[in-house]
């Protein structure tokens, strides 16, 4: 591109830049129609297709108004129209699509087949169209047609959209990207899974795939335990980067800074992985993090909230997904049926009498189709993607069961159905993996488990943050502010002081995560000066594409309020801004004399803990207290019943950065291990108490077993990077000072050396 010579030195740089980043699209989009060509797998397809499609343009052209077609044999020559077109067509939407970038992938994964069926009709010329409109009806009444003969040909199987996945994978060539001469690795991790339910569903026989894996012995299964909190960004941070000090919770205050920090933020977790990132993360050495909330250090990210907000993160995978049949328009109609099932699904647990349950209208319907479905599918087709060409390290989330679970339950029916969506991806995955010239094994991971139980509001009859309202001394708190107030939120208005504690969100913030990531990826997050900011910008906020409560949550008035509440689960976390530091009990007894002692004598709480002036932490019940620091028990031990890690677990949380001056933990049935967690969740992970920090990890037998208990996310972080240096993944090895201080800061007993292999679940 030639530059004006009378032009300023910024304008000259702007130019260029714009001129560079034009060449790089087209030579993509170049090297995507080099890559498609005809083989004899993707001609069978294209023939079992055309049957389907036939049949399905067959009903659309009959029934839909705005096309006439005259006679049987004008409609065989649309159908061979039609694929020929769509050969020669949807490749250079493929690539027109990757050139462009952003939301004009979304637009012509909507638009492909319209587009194609257009020009078909218009060709043949005994057939009547009446403008693009009904061209766009009969594409998507097809779509629907094929997707529906598609699923009874294949009795409910993913058959169809297996083959589009080897199709693209055929596509790819590693082209020798990868420095490593080894085998590569794909970690899936199953988000809220837990080892007690994944044992039962193995020895039951329900996830014929990890069965097969346990039961042929190819794989080994350990049980490991997450600690507190048991959420995502957690063990993320320490499962990818070896570190968890810095997330105390899903959702967290800064009294340094007056905000309220939460990780399904693009922006927000950003800003996290800045903190403790060393660039020498689990996918560092040429890896690619996919749907993850932080990156590993991965050279290239797809889907990862960290990283949402940056520039240049899109794949080929997205634009082949999005023309494909078999990939977006697809997937868009199995999404419909998904949220069809969710609405039955829901009424029958309300018919049936079905307790604890809550509420699964509104927003929660489309989110579950988004995340089952489409979300799924893009997850395998990127992963396939990479694959194909040879990375090194996968590491890819899906959040399929742990969505489903929080709303439904985490060993109800419709959650297990789920699971067994996420072993036919495995299952998936097997067939990419034999099919690519590198050869790949398999980990299957869970970040945490989940805990079932009727909430906290259910039970009392009011929300957490309520309860403690109604603790305080009015005057105390006449100048507290609500953190979720639309007004503030939306318009930066202050609004009035009343005597309220700042409210939590009831769990869709985390629920809409993906989904806003996957919309600021596509779209650049509204901030550029395409399409994508025109479509979205009542949408963008500072880069990113914001649905759900998430908008109403995080800011705060910037007259800062008395008394902040925040929950994950069954933990909740109480902060005093207008003290400096950490608050202790002296403190909070002069501010809220009657805070402490009434949340712990609430039935729904089960301890709190507070820092105590001489004694350090200390775990308070409504008959006893327990010193973290030295294990001294005074009255009834507040901790019976929550396992023998809860107090290594509560002081190691107590070390971690941001945590709130006073922690609730809920209480937890004796009888269920139920707990009753402070969002409307059914089923919830954050705290302690029942299976929500019982993890999973299983990896192939060939490998070395770990030599002890895993008793961290950190701790799983260390073994994946000895399994890579084992397999001359990595480039330098890690450092062993600092393994030890990882080990140090986890509170990890010497003594625990306990098997990690099968019998691991025996000592809970």
């Amino acid at each position: 591109m030639q530059v004006p010579p009378d032009l300023s030195g910024r304008e000259r740089g702007r130019l260029a830049a714009v001129g560079r980043l034009l060449r790089g699209r087209l030579r993509l989009g170049a090297v995507v129609l080099r890559g498609m060509k005809p083989t004899p797998s993707l001609l069978l397809r294209a023939a079992r297709s055309a049957v389907a499609s036939g049949l399905a343009l067959g009903l659309s052209l009959e029934f839909l108004p705005g096309i006439d077609i005259h006679g049987f044999g004008a409609l065989m020559r649309v159908v061979v129209t039609l694929a020929l077109v769509g050969a020669a067509l949807r490749p250079v939407l493929v690539a027109l699509a990757v050139a462009l970038g952003g939301v004009a992938v979304l637009f012509i994964g909507l638009f492909a087949q319209a587009l194609v069926i257009y020009v078909a009709l218009r060709i043949e010329p005994d057939v009547s169209l009446r403008g693009f409109g009904a061209a766009i009806g009969v594409a998507w009444a097809t779509a629907v047609i094929a997707a529906v003969v598609g699923w009874l040909a294949d009795a409910g199987s993913d058959e169809t959209f297996i083959g589009e996945v080897m199709r693209q994978v055929a596509r790819y060539s590693s082209g020798g990207g990868s420095p490593f001469d080894g085998p590569g690795v794909v970690i899936v991790q199953i988000d809220g899974l837990s080892a007690p339910l994944l044992r039962w569903a193995v020895t039951a026989g329900n996830l014929p795939t990890l069965s097969r894996w346990v039961r042929s012995g190819s794989h080994r299964f350990v049980e490991w335990h997450t600690g507190m909190p048991s959420t995502t960004p957690t063990s993320q941070a320490g499962i990818l980067h070896g570190v968890s000090g810095h997330i105390p919770a899903f959702r967290w205050y800064e009294k340094d800074t007056g905000r309220l920090i939460v990780t399904n933020r693009p922006r927000d977790a950003g800003e996290v992985e800045r903190r403790f990132s060393d660039g020498r993360g689990l996918l560092a050495d040429g890896g690619v993090s996919i749907s993850n909330v932080f990156s590993g250090d991965a050279p290239h990210s797809l889907l990862t909230v960290s990283q949402a907000g940056l520039p240049g993160r899109r794949a080929r995978g997205y634009a082949s997904f999005a023309a494909s049949p078999q990939g977006f328009a697809r997937s868009l109609v199995l999404t419909i049926g998904e949220m069809i099932k969710e609405v039955h699904q829901a009424r029958k647990q309300r018919r049936d009498k079905i307790f604890p349950r809550v509420r699964r209208g509104g927003s929660y319907i489309a989110l579950r189709g988004l995340t089952n479905v489409l979300l799924r599918d893009l997850n395998v087709t990127l992963i396939a993607e990479q694959m194909a060409r040879g990375t090194p390290v996968v590491f890819c989330d899906f959040v399929d069961y742990d969505e489903v679970a929080h709303h439904a339950g985490p060993n109800r029916r419709e959650s297990l159905q789920t699971l067994e969506g996420v072993d036919r991806v495995l299952a998936m995955l097997e067939r990419v993996a034999a099919s690519v010239e590198r050869p790949y094994e398999l980990v299957v991971l869970s970040d945490h488990g989940q805990s079932q139980g009727a909430t906290f509001r259910q039970r009392y009859g009011r929300s957490f943050e309520d309860t403690v309202r109604a603790l305080l001394i009015p005057d105390a708190a006449t100048t507290a502010t609500t953190a979720t107030t639309a007004t503030t939120a939306t318009t930066g208005t202050a609004p009035t002081a009343v005597p309220t504690a700042a409210p939590t969100s009831t769990g869709t913030a985390e629920d809409w995560g993906p989904v806003n990531t996957l919309l600021t990826e596509v779209t650049g997050g509204g901030t550029g000066t395409g399409p994508g900011r025109r479509i979205l910008r009542r949408r963008a906020d500072d880069g990113q594409v914001v649905f759900g409560p998430s908008r109403l949550e995080v800011v705060l008035d910037p007259q800062r309020p008395d008394l902040v509440v925040v929950a994950s689960g069954n933990l909740a976390m109480i902060y005093l801004p207008q003290v400096a530091g950490r608050a202790d009990l002296e403190q909070m007894a002069f501010l809220h004399p009657a805070l402490v002692q009434g949340l712990v004598n609430h039935p729904g709480v089960g301890f709190a803990v507070v820092r105590c002036p001489g004694h350090g932490p200390v775990a308070f019940g409504a008959q006893g207290r327990m010193f973290l620091e030295t294990g001294m028990v005074e009255g009834d031990n507040p901790l019976l019943g929550y396992g023998s890690r809860a107090a290594a677990d509560l002081l190691r949380h107590q070390r971690m950065n941001h945590v709130g001056d006073i922690v609730v933990v809920s209480r937890l049935d004796p009888g269920t291990r139920e707990v009753a967690a402070f969002e409307e969740l059914v089923g919830s992970h954050g705290g302690i108490g029942g299976d929500q920090t019982r993890a999973v990890l299983l990896h192939p037998a060939a490998w070395p077993a770990p030599v002890s208990s895993i008793e961290s996310p950190a701790e799983i972080h260390h073994q994946l990077v000895r399994w890579l240096e084992h397999l001359g993944l990595r480039r330098d090895p890690l450092p062993t000072a600092r393994i030890a201080g990882d080990r140090e800061t986890t509170g990890r007993a010497d003594t625990d050396t306990d098997t990690v292999e099968e019998g691991a679940s025996a000592r809970r």
